[in-house]
């Protein structure tokens, strides 16, 4: 694995794309590298196969510009889980980004929850030069950020996506196994305008800053430069 600009986490494919899809595209549009790294191959999903869920994910990924990795670790199964840990870490040292990211923890899926406390701790954990694993060389990031998936919060800062709503959208159609209910499917709540609900938040995000759309997020550290530039037209 080459280094990256930046990192961002997921409990599965699509996570990150609905939460930051069009920060991803700003990050990529403007030359950085960037990974997207799911935990889970999203197994106990109700819609789709395994196989032809990961085919949507590297699609969407290709849409955004950014590479793709999958840690194949069992949908359910992150809580509490050291290999899931040391896994996060590895990329983290390996990679070496600048800026990591992660699902916040407020959310009605528990995977999600469960991820956002293993990358926290593993950002931590990284930089400890004593704790060993597959990849000793001790890194840690400059930043961790805090992306929302499901429901609505405050976030701590906003970043304009008004020009990269369009590509957002063409990611999240990409998952056409969970957002598009065919015959031998059945119905969930992501099957059913989801993706009209989540660009609806990001209006909503929008109009809180002034702009047209908006994601939100949090910080555990301080804003970085990068993230101030991103942030640059919806602070003036």
């Amino acid at each position: 694995m080459s280094v990256f600009d930046i990192v961002a986490f997921g409990a599965h494919s699509d996570d990150i794309e609905i939460g930051m899809g069009g920060v991803i595209k700003s990050y990529t549009d403007a030359g950085m590298r960037v990974l997207l790294c799911d935990l889970t191959k999203a197994e106990l999903s109700s819609n789709g196969t395994v196989e032809r869920r990961l085919a949507e994910a590297y699609a969407a990924a290709s849409i955004l510009g950014a590479e793709r990795k999958n840690l194949g670790f069992p949908d359910r199964g992150l809580k509490n889980n050291k290999e899931a840990l040391d896994a996060i870490i590895d990329v983290i040292r390996e990679a070496k980004p600048t800026i990591i990211f992660a699902p916040y923890s407020l959310d009605r899926h528990p995977d999600h929850g469960d991820v956002s406390d293993l990358v926290k701790e593993a950002y931590f954990t990284a930089g400890i030069r004593k704790y060993q694993t597959s990849i000793d060389d001790a890194f840690r990031p400059e930043a961790l950020y805090l992306y929302m998936i499901n429901g609505y919060h405050k976030p701590d800062f906003y970043i304009n996506i008004s020009e990269k709503i369009e590509t957002k959208i063409n990611s999240l159609k990409a998952y056409e196994s969970q957002f598009v209910l065919d015959e031998n499917g059945v119905s969930t709540p992501l099957t059913d305008g989801y993706i009209e609900r989540i660009v609806a938040r990001d209006r909503l995000y929008g109009s809180e800053t002034q702009v047209e759309y908006a994601e939100g997020f949090f910080s555990v550290t301080p804003m970085s430069r990068e993230i101030n530039e991103l942030g640059r037209r919806w602070r003036k």
